[in-house]
């Protein structure tokens, strides 16, 4: 899209072009661009409404009902921060006592509106005129256009002295092909650049992907990973005053927030596979914080590189998942068929750490049948590929009956 296109989706045939789109989005592309077409909306103009439509539709995961009067491109909406956690940020944010934000390469401005709603002024700067053109629509569409203003520009040439704080979410993706980056020094702008913010702002933060390098975390910051209902989305660096653990990882599930903090260096005790397993989440793992999640739970690890925690009592727990052990198997195909076979189980969920074999081919392999189900988790044990069998953990906690580790 051209800033031409955008400016035709908001004349009165653009808006009509686009509740017509909105209608036929999520069906087929081509017999939508026909219908579009069939009721007279040019080519070009129902081409842009359509991919507008199409957006919005994915968009409404991230933003909610919000989604329904934003502008969008696609590589926007894929790095833009769900809602919840953009809002999470900024309510910290405030609560430091920042009052004057940057948010350099605003994107769509998911964060920057969230800023603002949170009572921050906030001022965007975008390189790309039709993104930022967007960015600048999406404030006026929610209310916030005397908070939240963009310019186009380079953000490395804004003058950081002009705020008390910056937010930074580097561009990870190739500008035209839309292809990941994964060298740091190729985001846009470039890591160098991002981490010298530290020194130069009293309240910096940084949006990074959720695999990025520890190494490259600066001396002191505070890193955090997020995952929504289970889902690891990001991570972020908290740095100058804004640092307060070294380590954090939050999951946020509905309207909680659970949170777990440690140095993230300490090393988890190992010993024997026990009658419980507790599957990590994703953002304790990366957060490496599984060693203070052993201690609350008075588990250990049975391998010392896989992420797998085991323990004789369940416990309650909003940072892992607790299966029940019934069977510990020396990896062997006939022998869990035979096995699954005899408990007549037709269904199994496959989780795996440590294990080079692919789900969906072992499920074929099961040649599953019965009205049972189980779980399967693939893993190592001292160095061996193992199979545990398993079932759902006692709810509330409490005992089941007696169990054999074989």
């Amino acid at each position: 899209m051209d800033l031409d296109q955008l400016a035709a989706l908001r004349t009165p045939e653009g808006s009509a072009a686009l509740a017509a789109a909105t209608e036929l989005a999520g069906g087929d592309p081509l017999t939508a661009a026909a219908a579009l077409r069939s009721a007279g909306v040019p080519a070009g103009l129902a081409a842009a409404a359509l991919t507008q439509a199409e957006l919005r539709r994915r968009a409404v995961g991230k933003f909610g009902a919000e989604a329904a009067g934003m502008f969008l491109t696609r590589a926007g909406l894929e790095q833009a921060t769900r809602r919840p956690v953009a809002q999470r940020r900024a309510d910290r944010l405030r609560a430091a006592g920042v009052r004057s934000l940057a948010d350099l390469g605003c994107g769509i401005g998911a964060d920057a509106l969230a800023a603002a709603r949170a009572g921050i002024r906030v001022y965007g700067v975008e390189a790309d005129p039709v993104t930022a053109a967007m960015a600048a629509l999406n404030a006026g569409a929610a209310g916030l256009a005397e908070l939240f203003t963009v310019e186009v520009g380079d953000a490395m040439r804004f003058d950081v002295s002009r705020v008390e704080g910056v937010f930074c979410d580097p561009a990870r993706r190739r500008a035209g092909t839309g292809r990941r980056v994964f060298d740091p020094n190729l985001y846009s702008p470039p890591w160098d650049f991002v981490t010298s913010l530290t020194e130069r702002v009293a309240y910096p933060v940084v949006k990074v992907a959720p695999g990025i390098d520890h190494a490259l975390i600066p001396a002191g910051a505070e890193a955090e990973w997020v995952s929504v209902d289970g889902d690891l989305v990001e991570a972020t660096l908290w740095c100058g005053r804004l640092a307060e653990v070294p380590r954090r990882a939050s999951l946020l599930r509905g309207d909680m927030v659970h949170t777990l903090t440690g140095s993230g260096d300490a090393e988890a005790p190992v010993g024997p596979v026990r009658r419980y397993l507790y599957d990590p989440d994703a953002a304790v793992v990366r957060t490496h914080l599984v060693a203070e999640l052993a201690e609350a739970l008075d588990a250990t690890l049975a391998d010392p590189t896989i992420a797998y925690l085991y323990a004789d009592t369940p416990s309650a727990t909003p940072f892992a998942r607790c299966l029940e052990i019934t069977d510990v198997l020396p990896f062997s195909l006939k022998r869990l068929r035979a096995l699954l076979r005899e408990r007549h189980v037709g269904r199994v969920e496959i989780l795996k750490r440590g294990s080079a074999l692919e789900p969906e081919k072992l499920r074929r392999d099961l040649k599953l049948a019965g009205g049972n189900a189980a779980s399967l988790v693939l893993t190592r044990i001292a160095g061996a590929p193992t199979t545990l069998v398993c079932r759902p953990a006692p709810a509330g906690g409490g005992r089941a009956g007696t169990t054999g580790l074989a």
